[in-house]
């Protein structure tokens, strides 16, 4: 019984047999060739040209190499390669349009009238004909150098005919006519001649000033211009579509760009400077004319053209269609007439458009409204960033109306529509999140014919669908397809987008409306509360986007109750009652929100609220800021509490944290007067004492709160002119070091500097300092013997704390007593010998690097020995 294999197997089998049939005939085809070249007989090594090491024939030494093309190779003649020859026809047809145009400019007088036209037509035609005759030679190059001569000659030959026959006319309309028959002659002379790549480009250059001369020479208004320059746009355009050449095309490209922009141009600014409704819709129609041909260019052009003409038009419809009833508004709302023609041009997903083209039209209409966005974006920086003024002046009275407290300077009549700007775009972004999947409904088309060859294949997939699914990427997160954005991304931007939007629009309305100062500060606040409610609890129903609503929530929240905070500062009221609300409403929401980051930003405004609180507190009680440092230590003293009561909590570090930074503003402020100086750093240290209770904060705050007490203590006893400071430290010193010597026989590895360094530092570093200010000699010396004792002990014993901070102490002490020695004896040496010592110095170092390398890791291997 014959044995079938299943089709997938046979299948497989079949192609790996043909593959090796393929290798094998490749195999065989390459021996076959090396025969051949083998039995053929070796062409004679002096015919020129004759070259098959040029064309990777095969050698005698590689049997297995495989089989390429014989052939001749061009003969290759040093003294005048190809480059060469282009230059010599270069420089040769540049020498001959030189003399041409001397004989002309200069000559052109010494002859009578038949001379000149005899001359001037014989040296043209015979440029003309010259390149036929040449082209059927070959000489291509040639050819290509005497036509670009007879350009030039044409050229002149128009001069000529202007400056003799016809030296009254008019100079713009002769160039008008001479161009556009010169243009007519190339472009003729190029078809002719299909093999010279320079007459059918020269045509197209020509032809760019006929009609813009012409109506330049009559006489004709800007829009007649306009128009000149917008049909000279379109002759290119078609050039640019169906002319023959690479060359050809290009340079109507560019012309078409450069005449369109020009016509576009010319357009809005009388558009814009239309003095009612009817004097913009001449030019209103200039740029719908440009608007169509662009996108009737777009049709057919390829993918980053049909864009570029798609956004061209998109851009000239809205100038057009907006342009009328914006000329018949006051001046701050002609823009929405702009945006509200951008809007209309969304309903170009609807049509037939190419795909390309339309999604060109609507980065128009993207880009306009950005426009206006920008636009009101200096209005809604003053409502944000204007209270700053306010800080010098806190609490000098409130304000008759918000734009006062501002303190800008802006033109607000003319920023009245930035508003309603604001607020149509954040309703429509809102709507596109609010109602995503209808709006992926609406544009669906579009998106499905957005590149070339989109749209449904064989098995009815959409083009745009993400790699290995069935869905398009537009339509969720998990199916993006690579470098494109996914659904969830698209829809998180547009509603983070609509709330910040939104939340300056309200912010922008009361500086334009200049409402009441208490109505600012009050619908500030009431915003702050509306952007924490969006960052605690988001958007209902838990759509697709809502994290990124509420990651902007969260980061815009701290900005709006910073600008309200500076905005109360107008009034002693305002001020408590606005810090106190977003104290209130930052910590309420640190309690309701979820997840450790906006638990620990909410918690931290809350702290920072309060602790500007305390601060109000105190100059409402007159004190001095010295004065009011230690009721600025309350907010310190509460987190430390709350610290202990949250203990692993992850919003305990960030809220406890800010208490320091609170109490670093409060040694700020104390620094002024030394002895509330000593009392902050004690209180601090307290506070510090209380956080080390705890296991988990022990290593750092119980050594802050020694490091806080004894610099309490230096502080306090600078304070009180104390000019014997050993008198209260070798009282704690003593029994330091008796403890740490204690401490040191029970554990002999403890270090010593915990057993020793608290109690030799309190010692002697205050002595130090005193003694950098002591004129006396004693006390300099007595410290220094002690150091150097002390430096003795620690190298005797090996104890690092000893050795280091005697020995600092005594270089420190050295130094201040020969510090006028050095000083007279630096001022007595030549001012160049300073430099000569530093640079001798780095000359040893570096000629002993590898030696001061080695001393300083032995040094350091020593001191790390040490205890």
């Amino acid at each position: 019984m014959e044995h079938v294999l299943p089709p997938a197997e046979e299948l497989a089998r079949l192609d790996r047999e043909l593959a090796e049939l393929d290798a094998r005939r490749a195999q065989l085809l390459t021996r076959r060739a090396w025969l051949l070249a083998a039995l053929r007989p070796p062409a004679p090594s002096a015919a020129p040209g004759w070259n098959p090491s040029a064309w990777g024939a095969p050698g005698t030494g590689r049997p297995d190499a495989p089989a390429r093309p014989w052939g001749l190779v061009p003969p290759k003649s040093p003294s005048a390669p190809r480059g060469a020859q282009n230059v010599l026809l270069t420089l040769g047809g540049l020498l001959l349009t030189i003399a041409a145009i001397a004989f002309t400019l200069v000559s052109w007088g010494s002859m009578g009238i038949g001379g000149r036209s005899a001359v001037l037509a014989l040296v043209t035609a015979g440029a003309l004909a010259a390149p036929a005759v040449l082209l059927k030679r070959g000489l291509t190059a040639t050819a290509e150098a005497l036509t670009a001569l007879a350009l030039v000659l044409t050229l002149l030959d128009a001069y000529a005919v202007h400056a003799v026959a016809a030296p009254d006319t008019d100079g713009l309309g002769f160039t008008a006519v001479a161009a556009a028959v010169l243009a007519a002659l190339w472009t003729g002379y190029g078809l002719a001649l299909g093999r010279l790549h320079l007459p059918l480009p020269a045509a197209v250059v020509l032809g760019q000033w006929p009609l813009l001369f012409g109506a330049w020479a009559a006489g004709a208004p800007a829009s007649v211009v306009g128009w000149a320059l917008l049909a000279t746009a379109v002759l290119d355009g078609a050039i640019a579509l169906w002319g023959r050449g690479t060359g050809t095309r290009v340079t109507a490209c560019v012309g078409g760009s450069v005449m369109g922009a020009s016509a576009l141009l010319v357009g809005l600014t009388q558009s814009v400077t239309a003095s009612g409704p009817l004097g913009a819709l001449a030019p209103g129609a200039l740029l719908l004319t440009a608007a169509a041909a662009a996108l009737a260019g777009a049709w057919r052009a390829p993918r980053g053209v049909a864009r570029a003409g798609g956004v061209v038009a998109g851009l000239a419809v809205v100038a057009a269609v907006g342009g009328v009833p914006a000329a018949a508004l006051p001046e701050g709302w002609r823009v929405l007439a702009y945006i509200s023609a951008a809007l209309a041009l969304t309903a170009v997903v609807r049509t037939g458009l190419p795909g390309n083209a339309a999604l060109g039209v609507l980065v128009a209409s993207a880009a306009v409204v950005a426009g206006a966005l920008v636009g009101a974006m200096p209005g809604l920086a003053a409502v944000l960033l204007g209270p700053v003024t306010l800080l010098p002046d806190a609490w000098a009275g409130p304000e008759e109306g918000f734009r006062a407290a501002l303190g800008s300077t802006l033109p607000w009549r003319e920023l009245r529509a930035a508003p309603v700007v604001l607020a149509v775009t954040a309703a429509l972004l809102g709507s596109a999140y609010r109602w995503w999947p209808s709006w992926v409904r609406i544009a669906e088309p579009l998106i499905a014919r957005e590149a070339p060859g989109s749209g449904a294949t064989a098995a009815g997939t959409p083009a745009a669908a993400a790699p290995g699914t069935g869905a398009p990427w537009y339509t969720g997160g998990a199916s993006a397809a690579r470098g494109r954005p996914s659904a969830a991304a698209l829809r998180g931007a547009a509603g983070a987008a609509a709330a910040v939007l939104g939340w300056g629009a309200l912010l922008l309305a009361g500086a334009v409306l200049d409402v009441p100062y208490a109505v600012a500060v009050g619908g500030e606040t009431v915003l702050v509360a509306g952007l924490l409610a969006l960052a605690v609890h988001g958007t209902d129903g838990g759509r697709d986007g809502s994290a990124a609503v509420q990651g902007t929530a969260l980061v815009v929240a701290p900005a709006g109750a910073v600008s309200a905070g500076l905005l109360s500062l107008a009034s002693e009221r305002a001020s408590y009652a606005v810090f106190g609300a977003l104290a209130a409403l930052f910590a309420g929401a640190a309690v309701r929100a979820r997840g450790g980051v906006p638990r620990a930003v909410f918690a931290v405004a809350a702290t920072a609220g309060c602790t500007v609180l305390t601060g109000f507190a105190g100059r409402s009680l007159g004190l001095a800021p010295h004065e009011a440092a230690p009721l600025v230590l309350l907010v310190p003293a509460l987190t430390v509490l709350l610290g202990a009561g949250l203990r692993r909590d992850p919003v305990a570090p960030p809220v406890e944290l800010t208490g320091a930074l609170g109490a670093l503003v409060a040694v700020g402020l104390a620094v002024p007067d030394t002895p509330f100086l000593a009392l902050v750093l004690a209180l601090c240290g307290v506070l510090a004492a209380g956080a080390a209770v705890r296991p988990e904060r022990r290593p750092v705050a119980g050594h802050l709160a020694a490091a806080l007490f004894v610099l309490a203590t230096w502080v306090r006893l600078g304070a009180s002119e104390v000019s014997f400071p050993e008198a209260y430290t070798l009282p704690v010193t003593v029994p330091a070091l008796v403890a740490g010597f204690l401490r040191r026989r029970k554990d002999p590895e403890a270090s010593s500097w915990t057993a020793y360094g608290p109690g030799l530092a309190v010692t002697l570093l205050p002595s130090l300092a005193v003694a950098w200010t002591d004129p006396d000699w004693r006390r300099p010396l007595l410290l220094g013997v002690a150091a150097l004792v002390i430096t003795l002990l620690g190298a005797r014993h090996r104890l690092q704390a000893l050795l280091l901070l005697g020995g600092a102490v005594l270089a420190l002490d050295g130094l201040h007593e020969l510090a006028p020695y050095v000083v007279q004896v630096a001022g007595a040496l030549p001012r160049w010998l300073p430099p000569a010592l530093a640079g001798l110095l780095l000359l040893v170092v570096g000629a002993t690097y590898e030696q001061r390398l080695r001393d300083a890791r032995r040094l350091k291997d020593a001191l790390g020995r040490m205890r």
